[in-house]
């Protein structure tokens, strides 16, 4: 449940998320380690890093999938442990999963439609998400699973941003698309992030996403270890982490 600010917590109006020494566990195997992480109102945070160092659960974690076992998550100031996935999206969390997370057997606009809980009317929703994504509105009757990868990942999106999420958590946007594909996706990040969205991103491939985000955290073996500037991390991450 949403417990307002708890101990040791107290209203942040600067910060949309906040985790404090978060850790997190599968079974009996624990997967984060006091994990330390602030997203500023308005702004991108990355979390880079090879695969298994825990990314993808901290996003679980955040939009209530994952209870923690230790420390407190915070959104927009309130202690959320505990709260329902369900309460942290009418709180304005939205995960966006890695799969992309459509419906395959519905059409691009019984997709939208979906997003109308909310109470925004569809042909409003319809407005807004073609004008972001024309192809999409190129393909409104066509069948969600039919529609190309980078296509069923716009259509995610537009879906998501329909709910006008306060905090929208991004798990490998990149995943199984061309560059060129990404790199547009990203701008749509990029552009979503000046209309005064939060944005965590979790990404592999550090390439696709330092260009539009304004602070990195480097994620191995459950911990952050190092946050900064996307130029202080870019040597880091080249070398301890890609290969490159």
């Amino acid at each position: 449940m949403l417990n307002g600010d708890g101990p040791g917590g107290g209203e942040r109006p600067d910060r949309a998320l906040e985790l404090r020494n978060v850790d997190a566990a599968y079974g009996t195997i624990t997967v984060l380690r006091g994990v330390d992480l602030i997203v500023p109102f308005g702004q991108v945070v990355a979390l880079l890093g090879p695969n298994g160092g825990g990314k993808s659960t901290v996003l679980r974690v955040v939009s209530g999938l994952l209870p923690v076992t230790g420390g407190d998550v915070y959104v927009a100031g309130r202690r959320v442990n505990g709260a329902a996935p369900d309460e942290l999206a009418r709180h304005g969390v939205c995960l966006i999963p890695e799969g992309k997370g459509i419906f395959p057997n519905l059409s691009v606009r019984e997709n939208l439609w979906m997003a109308t809980h909310t109470g925004r009317p569809l042909n409003d929703i319809e407005e807004i998400a073609y004008a972001r994504f024309p192809r999409l509105g190129e393909r409104r009757k066509q069948l969600a699973g039919t529609l190309s990868g980078g296509e069923q990942q716009m259509l995610a999106m537009a879906r998501a941003l329909a709910t006008d999420p306060a905090l929208l958590l991004l798990d490998e946007l990149s995943m199984g698309l061309a560059p060129l594909v990404v790199e547009q996706l990203y701008e749509i990040v990029a552009q979503v992030a000046t209309e005064g969205v939060s944005i965590l991103v979790v990404e592999q491939f550090a390439r696709a996403v330092l260009g539009i985000v304004d602070w990195v955290g480097i994620m191995l073996r459950g911990r952050i270890t190092n946050f900064g500037t996307p130029a202080a991390m870019e040597a880091e991450l080249s070398t301890a982490y890609l290969g490159e």
